[in-house]
């Protein structure tokens, strides 16, 4: 066996295993956070989409049009934009012949708001009197079992 000496002096090859086990680490590192990354990706691939169309959405907007793209996408934004409108309209309107159709109108909902605010004032109004009635006869009631015991004595003020 051949006595070698260890010093703590780094020699050209001490440093290439050293730069070798830092880039063995890193691969190793990048490997499993590949790894990790496709399980969650597997896990969950509506949060990778939602995050894809997040990203993608926040990068369009920071990124600036060209003049090009202005002149391109114009026309599209327009065309996209009066869809858009003429499809609201039509739901719009088939909603509204719908509601009709069943006797939904503007008029029977005014009338129904109408008799629907009749109706709780009317409740209210019982409510608060027989409260009041209920309130009376106890009092009453209450008075009269609490003074059955209690008559002024002579040269006492009745209160």
């Amino acid at each position: 066996m051949a006595n070698t000496q260890h010093t703590n002096q780094p020699n050209s090859q001490g440093q290439d295993a050293s730069q070798g086990g830092a880039t063995e680490r890193a691969r190793a590192a990048a490997s499993d956070a590949t790894r990790r990354a496709a399980q969650a990706a597997e896990a969950n691939p509506l949060g990778v989409v939602a995050g894809g169309l997040a990203l993608g959405a926040i990068a369009g907007a920071l990124i600036p049009r060209s003049e090009k793209e202005r002149q391109l996408l114009a026309p599209v934004g327009r065309k996209l934009g009066e869809g858009a409108r003429a499809a609201i309209a039509a739901a719009k309107e088939a909603g509204r012949s719908e509601l009709e159709s069943r006797g939904f109108t503007a008029d029977a909902g005014r009338e129904q708001a109408k008799n629907l605010v009749g109706g709780l004032g009317k409740a209210l109004t019982t409510a608060g009197a027989a409260g009041v009635k209920a309130a009376r006869g106890q009092q009453s009631g209450g008075d009269q079992q609490a003074n059955d015991g209690m008559q002024p004595q002579a040269g006492q003020p009745a209160y």
